[in-house]
């Protein structure tokens, strides 16, 4: 049962992404340019990478990002691992989250806030539990407490559970002290990658199911 919206969750939250991601997309223009410029030259095209993502109530939308793997395949035709296709290039725009700008325009468009939980791949849709589904009954962000809290460092079932404490109270306060918090992780570089893997494992259904 999806609980009642707060005031500023009806009234605030989405002018309030409209008007920073606008802005952040304006005066971060001349990096924008810059990040796109080098994607070009060291990883070729295309610049963007394009991916589907379930978003509020589960509607799938379009996620954009700066590409930060090649495309390089074994003799099967099959695309190399992960470890294999991230370049040191692109392991500096994951570090700085530069690969993250163009998301900007997702959250101007809508499918997305500035703070929430983080889009995941669609694969995972039936194997969350019923209260890991509520991570979608708000818009997903582009960062939020678990991004704040250890990022991929941290397993599934903690990364979910502050999902659900996200959405169980949303607030102007919380939204700008995840913010803030976020500004303080990009510069330090803190929980790009998990214990055991480039970036996060494959979620492959809850330990509750």
């Amino acid at each position: 049962m999806k609980k009642q919206k707060g005031t500023y969750e009806r009234y605030i939250k989405r002018s309030q992404d409209f008007i920073l991601s606008l802005m952040a997309l304006i005066v971060l223009s001349p990096i924008f340019i810059i990040v796109a410029v080098l994607v070009r030259v060291k990883l070729g095209s295309p610049i963007i990478f394009k991916q589907d993502r379930p978003g509020l109530n589960e509607k799938i939308f379009k996620m954009y990002k700066f590409r930060t793997m090649t495309d390089e395949k074994d003799e099967n035709g099959e695309l190399l691992p992960d470890d294999i296709r991230l370049t040191k290039f692109g392991k500096v725009l994951r570090a700085t989250s530069l690969d993250e700008l163009p998301e900007l325009w997702n959250i101007i468009r809508g499918d997305m806030s500035i703070v929430g939980p983080r889009p995941l791949l669609v694969k995972y849709l039936p194997l969350y539990t019923i209260e890991q589904k509520r991570r979608h009954d708000v818009r997903p962000g582009l960062s939020g407490l678990a991004q704040v809290n250890g990022r991929n460092a941290i397993d599934w079932e903690e990364k979910f559970m502050l999902d659900i404490e996200y959405v169980n109270n949303i607030s102007f306060i919380e939204d700008w002290k995840i913010i803030f918090n976020t500004i303080k992780k990009v510069f330090v570089s803190e929980g790009i990658n998990s214990d055991t893997a480039v970036t996060m494992e494959p979620f492959e259904g809850s330990k509750a199911n």
